[in-house]
């Protein structure tokens, strides 16, 4: 039997897992890393304690699996998206990475925006210039801490970090490297045209792949460190969204996916890259050779859930400690006491801005339509609520853009809980399933990894091999009904606040 084994460098930590070619889970481990916020809307992680995170979990997956690591075949990396890692000459790190939540730069897009052409830039990268994405950070060390930029000799991002300390390679991938502002998403390759716009040398950049090619063998000092056999294979692997559809079975036609972790996705499988006109949506590179795909990005969905608990749950999480269960199954089940609607209360989940359908910065959470009936089971609720709308913004954009699909597969966090999956299905208008497995990106670069190990010839063929549905769940006509005229008021929300999120922007 052979083995393969997924790492997901998240944004709250590490996600080890090995599976046997078959797709079953044998184990997993999580190491985790906090998030630092030194200012309102910046969002930092050293990149050293993503190594020691994820040569702890890797480890940790090795020694409880009891398998030898020569019957490894294969390793797949995948992690947050866009994350900016700055390497000296010396390879050593500059400064905290800058990440994907990370607001700081929205004079940089402008000015990358104008020097280049709106038009030119979604030629190239199928997308507009936005603040989470990595060509802007690159600019805003340049503008801002030009001693650092100096240092600069190689550009990485998150994932490709790690692999470069198991591997000493500098690659990435190319559903990973769409995110950067900086690849030709059609053509699959770094874009000329960003780079001399940016006065940027290809130089900085990783050696871009497919996702399941090999892209370098494990070292002799991560072989000690991480217990993997030296010169085992580490494939391309995928950004996380892209890693996650492939672990969820959004591999071919016929299937769309909606991911509840600390971002929200919608994402669907495309033969050909479209976009839509206003850009609301992204067009990235899939982790399946030669395809692409197009999602709806909310910035705050779990992410939302996880502020709610810290801020307002102290009590629901000393009660899930005495309990030996995970905070979130408390809250949720006080959730479940609220009605449909939260009697008018609303959630804005925009805690670090937002991406899509509003590629606002500067946008805000908001409760609205608090009185003195309500309490924390409606605030509960009105957060699962007010996220599942934000999905429903992206989910609709990709019906409009023609995409077909008879089947929703829920994943991430969020899909752990029945109550969340139907007000999913109850704000979609559509049912939503669950599969065999919710492992999410670290799944999708392990099956990644048996295609490299030429374990399976194909990426469908992996997935198809180790996925299967096993439930769904419909939607509640008259909660699709009281939904409706709730949604309504969320979208007008925006629109009449939009304004005075600019005007806070501009007081903090």
């Amino acid at each position: 039997m052979k083995y393969l084994l997924g790492l997901d460098v998240g944004t709250s930590g590490a996600k080890a897992l090995l599976i046997d070619q078959e797709g079953t889970v044998v184990t997993d481990s999580i190491v985790t890393y906090p998030l630092l916020t030194p200012r309102p809307g910046w969002a930092e992680q050293h990149p050293q304690q993503w190594w020691q995170a994820s040569y702890t979990a890797i480890a940790n997956t090795v020694r409880e699996a009891g398998v030898s690591p020569s019957h490894i075949a294969g390793v797949g990396l995948s992690g947050q998206m866009h994350g900016s890692v700055f390497l000296d000459a010396d390879n050593q790190v500059i400064r905290p990475a800058i990440l994907w939540c990370d607001q700081r730069t929205a004079a940089q897009c402008e000015w990358i925006t104008e020097k280049i052409g709106a038009e030119a830039i979604v030629a190239e990268t199928c997308n507009p210039v936005l603040t989470g994405f990595q060509a802007p950070k690159i600019i805003w060390l340049r503008d801002n801490e030009p001693d650092n930029y100096a240092k600069v000799a190689k550009l990485l991002l998150p994932k490709d970090y790690i692999r470069f300390m198991l591997t000493g390679e500098f690659a990435t991938e190319v559903s990973d490297a769409s995110g950067t502002s900086l690849l030709n998403v059609p053509r699959r390759r770094w874009s000329q045209v960003m780079l001399d716009g940016l006065e940027l040398e290809e130089s900085l950049l990783p050696k871009v792949h497919e996702s399941p090619e090999v892209t370098g063998r494990i070292n002799a000092e991560a072989a000690d460190l991480t217990g993997l056999a030296e010169g085992t294979g580490v494939v391309g692997g995928g950004g996380d969204q892209a890693a996650g559809a492939v672990g969820n079975g959004i591999v071919a036609p016929g299937s769309i996916s909606v991911t509840t972790g600390t971002s929200g996705v919608v994402f669907a499988y495309l033969d050909e890259p479209i976009m839509d006109e206003q850009l609301r949506t992204h067009t990235f590179c899939h982790a399946v050779p030669g395809k692409w795909h197009v999602m709806g990005a909310m910035l705050s969905a779990g992410g939302s859930l996880r502020w709610l608990r810290d801020s307002l749950c102290g009590e629901e999480v000393a009660l899930a400690a005495d309990m030996g269960v995970d905070p979130y199954e408390v809250m949720t089940a006080q959730a479940e006491t609220a009605p449909v609607g939260c009697d008018g209360l609303l959630f804005l989940p925009y805690l670090t801005g937002e991406r899509c359908p509003y590629p606002d910065p500067d946008a805000r959470g908001v409760f609205f339509g608090l009185n003195l009936t309500h309490s924390k089971p409606d605030l509960i609720r009105a957060v699962l609520e007010g996220v599942a709308f934000g999905l429903r913004d992206c989910f609709d954009l990709i019906k409009d853009l023609g995409v077909e699909f008879t089947q929703v597969r829920a994943s991430g966090g969020g899909a752990r809980s029945k109550l969340w999956r139907q007000i999913q299905a109850d704000a979609l208008r559509h049912d939503i399933s669950t599969i065999n497995v919710d492992e999410g990106a670290a799944y999708g670069v392990a099956l990644l990894a048996a295609v490299g190990a030429e374990i399976y010839p194909t990426v469908q063929a992996a997935t198809d091999a180790a996925i299967s549905v096993v439930d769904t769940l419909a939607p509640d006509p008259e909660a699709v009904d009281v939904y409706e005229d709730y949604y309504a008021l969320y979208r007008r929300l925006y629109v009449a606040l939009a304004d005075e999120f600019d005007q806070v922007a501009k007081l903090t």
